[in-house]
């Protein structure tokens, strides 16, 4: 009498493919709009220490909104930096929040922050 094996099937369902399909497309979609945001603070993190080398509040800031233009960075301005004086060096500190729409009523909050070197 010969016996037969059975052959099982492996992978993954019809159903598991959708889900997975879909999550991975609303992480996509969703990554999607947060990269331009850490692109913009990494640009404010240059513009904010190329605007430490300035030697007063309002040339710093000018300097800031100079080198944000450039950049085209339009989440903070000079005027909401805080210019600081450490052991003979200037100090520029920064904090914002982006909002995105995620859908209805729902947001993702982005919170950066930082200084200068």
């Amino acid at each position: 009498m010969a016996t037969t094996m059975k052959s099982r099937q492996r992978g993954i369902s019809f159903l598991g493919l959708l889900f997975v399909g879909g999550a991975l497309a609303v992480t996509g979609v969703v990554a999607a709009q947060v990269f331009p945001t850490f692109v913009e603070y990494q640009a404010v993190i240059k513009a904010v220490n190329k605007a430490s080398a300035g030697s007063t509040v309002p040339e710093v800031r000018t300097i800031f909104d100079k080198a944000a233009t450039v950049d085209n960075v339009s989440s903070i301005k000079g005027s909401d930096l805080e210019v600081t004086k450490e052991n003979d060096k200037i100090v520029v500190i920064f904090a914002y929040q982006r909002e995105i729409h995620l859908a209805g009523p729902a947001f993702l909050t982005l919170k950066y922050a930082g200084r200068s070197k």
